[in-house]
């Protein structure tokens, strides 16, 4: 329904810009650079503090309680190196919910949100939601440090309901995950009001970036509200059609892995759902951390009827109303907006077979191709936390979400195509945590 997205955000625009002109907050002579440490107003937030930080950080955030390590644990290799010392100004809140499953700052209240101002603002903002089911700082240290070095500004979401529960927040079966989207859409309309406010200008770029969930509302937000956006970059973005899910290729891992080990019948069934043969190091572990819990709480998104083993889920056999409910929240391909993607060829979570892979085709398909960059990284794992464990197997994303990440800079703020679609070898740097060429 892009149209009433798009109606939606106008709408929420002009309130905006009227509420600013009304307060007197914009001056169009104003400098770039900003004085003293009022927060402005985050338009439409229920509640929110503010404070002026000498690094927004997780350098300097950990120490000072603006971030909550556990939001991010896990999702970086320990060697990676980021940079500190950015000061700026911290704005938390929350907008109007009903739902309570984020207990961040003992608030109690989903739909929180973080925006980061720093004091030496570049002219551009980068929004994010967080991957999984986490919560708003869960980008701290792979996405929000590392722009806001450069000078953006960064605003991220817990997408409105959080935790291994998060379907509960349901009246009816996709609500859960139907309202990520419109908080990302909500967070982006407040975030550029708020750094209209505290620039004196608006952003002359907005970027969407993600992991995982993440990179999933990347892909929405430029199907269906492209006209808020200059670009994203999709770092494994979780894929939703009704013949690829996540639904149709966990049951048989769920089902195959406890003979896997001894029986080869049950490894093939489990590459023939589409995991990587290479990547059975890392079953044991997606087994008792992701697979099954992962299969359960998107079963009961979806389909909350089903009283069955997760293990003999059959997507394709559900009901209708099962498929409608996947459809809400469906991807299609059409992209607006330009796009990279990076995927590992060794995600045991998402296999690229049955994500990245088809997603790509999806946008082709549209007609989309051009505004489309898709790089499979050869050796990459859904989360890099497993690096420190498998050094040898396989190698960090983070540095190629960088790499992605300035390639759509250059493509959108200065006309340089990135390199063309491609398969990253292995990196023969000594450094692979922080090093990786996407092309020549």
């Amino acid at each position: 329904m892009p149209h009433q997205v798009r109606a939606a955000t106008v709408t929420v625009a002009l309130v905006v810009a009227g509420t600013i002109a009304a307060a007197g907050h914009f001056d169009s002579t104003a400098s770039a650079e900003p004085t003293g440490c009022a927060a402005p107003p985050v338009i439409g937030a229920q509640t929110q503090i503010s404070a002026c930080l000498a690094d927004l950080t997780t350098a300097g955030t950990v120490a000072s309680g603006h971030t909550v390590p556990a939001d991010w644990a896990g999702l970086h290799p320990a060697g990676a190196r980021n940079p500190s010392g950015v000061p700026g100004m911290q704005i938390d809140g929350y907008f109007p919910d009903n739902s309570t499953t984020n207990a961040n700052h003992g608030w109690n209240h989903d739909s929180q949100f973080v925006i980061r101002l720093p004091e030496h603002w570049n002219g551009g903002l980068v929004v994010s939601g967080s991957p999984g089911n986490r919560r708003q700082y869960a980008n701290d240290f792979v996405i929000s440090d590392w722009v806001l070095a450069q000078g953006y500004a960064f605003a991220a979401t817990d997408k409105g309901n959080t935790g291994a529960d998060f379907f509960r927040d349901d009246a009816a079966p996709g609500d859960a995950m139907a309202e990520w989207n419109s908080r990302v859409t909500q967070l982006t309309v407040a975030a550029q009001a708020t750094v209209l406010q505290r620039y004196g200008r608006p952003a002359a770029h907005t970027y969407m970036a993600g992991l995982s969930n993440g990179a999933y509302l990347v892909r929405w937000q430029l199907e269906n509200a492209p006209w808020l956006y200059d670009g994203g970059v999709d770092w494994e973005g979780t894929l939703w059609t009704d013949v690829d899910n996540l639904l149709t290729f966990l049951p048989p891992a769920i089902a195959n892995y406890p003979a896997s080990q001894s029986d080869p019948a049950a490894r093939d069934a489990i590459v023939a759902a589409g995991f990587a043969a290479d990547s059975q190091p890392l079953w044991e572990y997606h087994d008792k951390t992701y697979w099954e819990l992962t299969q359960r709480i998107y079963r009961q998104e979806f389909d909350p009827s089903y009283t069955g083993s997760d293990a003999d889920y059959d997507f394709a056999s559900r009901p209708r109303a099962v498929h409608d409910a996947v459809a809400r929240i469906a991807l299609t391909g059409r992209i607006g907006k330009p796009l990279l993607t990076i995927h590992g060829t060794l995600d045991t979570l998402l296999p690229i077979g049955h994500d990245s892979d088809v997603y790509a085709a999806m946008i082709r398909d549209q007609g989309r191709a051009d505004l489309h960059r898709y790089y499979r990284i050869q050796g990459g794992n859904h989360v890099d936390g497993l690096y420190d464990t498998h050094p040898t197997l396989l190698r960090p994303m983070l540095p190629c979400f960088r790499s992605a990440f300035t390639a759509l800079e250059s493509w959108t703020a200065a006309g340089q195509l990135p390199p063309p679609d491609a398969t990253v070898p292995r990196t023969s740097a000594d450094d692979p945590a922080n090093s990786c060429a996407l092309g020549n």
